[in-house]
């Protein structure tokens, strides 16, 4: 037992310039703990277990265990902390029943196009139909039919529409639009049979709301050039690209992009970021370079550096801030400033440190499936990068470099981006399994055929476009951009038309998910031998996989809907209002390939006039839908669901078979 205490504390006292890398997942620990937790905390108690934390940290000082133990309590502490207060902070009022018809009165704050038809505003309300102050949602979203007046944002309008509450998820691991809009400030959600009507508001206008109104009109504009020289969906896909706006794709295309990997081209992230922001820095030092006198007396490179943090920001900006384009902004930025501070650009460190700055600005990022779909990919790739350099370094030694060949350096080329696509989609594969439930099979492929011409046509006319149109000259650039985005898509409908190419991955269980994460951590963020215990981890996840159990009995939210697993293993499904939305999920987290309308009671239920019954793992479950039918139903039954009128209840009794609920 000594000698194994010794080699830990060896190991561990070997591997402390690797500590800060641990921070980012300590601090979203705590953030995830406070998000697990059935019943919300007081902001008292999460400034109390900071506190707490730092005292075990000073009170316990002295060797490196007490390093150790002091990081892991405070900056667990402090995450929660965060959440917590994070939470309050963006607190408002979200509507708490369904409006049939109300009047919505308010500013324009964002108009996105629609493929469908239409369009969809979020509004910053002064108010909504009767309700109070107190109740009144801060911001709603609705969509409405096509104005014949232009909507920009900042303009006061009235619009009658449906409102309802935002959608809670359809399973416990299923995404939460209502936690989601929460931290938007998002209060309802609903659609209009008409255009809004112009109105006038004395209420003054938020002060930030418009601080940002110039960039989004500015946003909006660049959209309406862009399709109006670039028409159809190859110009709604250039408008996403340039201003992030991607209401004007069909859900077709969208789909396309998902079945074979490369939705991320889609979506304003690392890859586009990195090939403008790239492109403004080489560019730069490439101008620099052509004067002598600057370039032999001065860091050229760090001028660059910072036209490439120019270029990031107005990127940013101009796509509006999501959060994709935030997280790689920031990830940008913080490697340019190495570059000026002559500190390694590419390294975990700088990874570990951009995470941490988007935790502490916005705690709800970590339960983002793009943020963690984001930073597995970047941290196993640049693990990957760091290996290679240091292999590299070893074997080159004093050798002489020798210029690569044109067939070696497409070679190269090529392996890159097989190799980085390998590496990403095993890093993001858990996350993929967990929150989607599918496996893409040839997202190698697509992204050989597809990366190409994104890096190597598209962004770049796309930064063409962005230096062209204030002279009114984008049509050339968009013309380039154009026929890139078309041999993009081709790729992804041809790749996702593939037999096979999508594989449906039944639900693993949340214990199995984390061992596969914390076995990827352990794996990348130290470096000596014992990372390789990370690899018994992700295998002890693997393993876990197939033994989760779904449940054999769901109800939808609204309580209208009700699944039982039957006995041939598969769902059968009752319902008055049918979600197909609701059944699309279940049928997603059972593996199940069949459509919603291909879903119906089948033989695992059956109905009379009064009610309905099914048997599942030797439970009774029965379906009331009159009053007539609960007495026997309670007696008999060991679930009974009320889909009638009121709220009848069944007296208390024990419940048998071994159903899941």
């Amino acid at each position: 037992m000594r000698r194994f205490l010794r080699w830990l504390s060896a190991t561990i006292a070997a591997e402390q310039d690797r500590f800060f890398n641990w921070v980012p997942v300590l601090f979203g620990g705590g953030i995830a703990v406070y998000f697990a937790l059935a019943r919300e905390p007081t902001l008292l108690l999460a400034a109390s277990l900071a506190v707490a934390a730092v005292a075990v940290a000073l009170f316990w000082r002295r060797g490196l265990a007490g390093l150790v133990v002091g990081g892991v309590v405070v900056w667990s502490a402090l995450g929660f902390l965060a959440a917590k207060a994070a939470s309050d902070l963006v607190a408002a009022p979200v509507l708490g029943r369904d409006l049939r018809v109300a009047q919505v009165t308010g500013w324009v704050e964002l108009v996105e196009p629609l493929a469908a038809g239409g369009e969809r505003i979020t509004l910053r309300v002064i108010s909504v139909g009767d309700l109070a102050p107190e109740a009144m949602p801060r911001r709603v979203r609705v969509r409405i039919p096509r104005p014949t007046m232009p909507l920009v944002p900042g303009d006061a309008v009235t619009v009658r529409a449906s409102l309802l509450p935002p959608a809670g998820p359809a399973l416990p691991s299923a995404y939460d639009f209502a936690r989601s809009a929460w931290f938007l400030g998002l209060g309802a959600v609903g659609s209009a049979r008409a255009a809004p009507e112009p109105t006038e508001i004395s209420t003054p206008m938020p002060v930030l709301l418009r601080a940002w109104l110039p960039v989004e009109r500015l946003r909006q504009r660049i959209g309406r050039r862009v399709t109006a020289a670039l028409p159809g969906e190859t110009g709604a896909i250039a408008a996403a690209l340039l201003t992030g706006e991607r209401g004007g794709i069909t859900e077709a295309t969208n789909q396309a992009y998902r079945d074979s990997r490369i939705f991320h081209i889609l979506s304003i992230s690392g890859l586009h970021m990195t090939v403008f922001a790239g492109a403004v820095y080489v560019a730069s030092r490439f101008l620099l370079s052509l004067v002598p006198s600057l370039a032999l007396r001065f860091s050229i490179k760090k001028w660059a550096a910072v036209a490439g943090l120019a270029g990031t920001s107005s990127y940013l900006l101009i796509s509006g801030g999501s959060p994709p384009a935030v997280r790689s902004a920031i990830m940008l930025a913080i490697m340019f400033v190495a570059v000026l501070l002559d500190r390694p650009a590419l390294a975990l460190r700088n990874v570990a440190l951009a995470a941490l700055v988007i935790l502490l600005a916005a705690p709800s990022s970590l339960i983002d499936v793009g943020f963690q779909m984001s930073f597995a990919a970047v941290v196993a790739l640049v693990t990957g990068v760091e290996a290679w350099r240091d292999r590299r370094f070893a074997r080159v030694g004093d050798m002489e470099p020798r210029r690569p060949s044109l067939l070696g350096a497409a070679g190269a080329f090529v392996g890159a981006i097989t190799l980085t696509t390998l590496i990403a989609t095993a890093a993001v594969a858990p996350f993929a399994a967990y929150y989607f439930h599918k496996s893409t099979q040839y997202g190698i492929l697509a992204n050989l055929a597809a990366v190409p011409f994104c890096n190597l046509i598209v962004m770049p006319a796309a930064l063409a476009t962005l230096l062209a149109l204030p002279f009114g000259q984008e049509a050339w650039p968009l013309v380039a951009m154009g026929l890139g985005i078309d041999a993009m898509t081709w790729v992804a409908v041809r790749v996702a038309a593939i037999p096979g190419a999508v594989a449906l991955v039944p639900a693993i269980s949340a214990p199995a998910f984390a061992l596969m994460v914390v076995g990827g951590l352990w794996l990348c963020l130290w470096s000596g031998r014992w990372r390789q215990l990370g690899i018994l981890a992700i295998v002890a996840g693997l393993a876990l996989s197939p033994l989760h159990r779904s449940p054999d009995v769901m109800i939808g939210a609204g309580g209208d809907l009700v699944a039982v697993r039957g006995d041939d293993g598969r769902l059968a499904v009752l319902g008055t209002g049918r979600s197909g939305f609701e059944v699309a999920r279940w049928l997603e987290h059972d593996a199940d390939s069949r459509l919603p309308s291909e879903v119906g009671p089948g033989r695992a239920i059956r109905c009379d006039a009064i009610g309905c019954w099914a048997v599942t793992r030797g439970l009774v479950v029965a379906i009331a839908r009159h009053p007539a039918a609960l007495a026997d139903d309670c007696r008999v039954a060991g679930l009974v669901i009320w889909m009638g009128e009121g709220e009848p209840r069944c007296g208390t009794r024990e419940s048998g078979g071994n159903a899941k609920i």
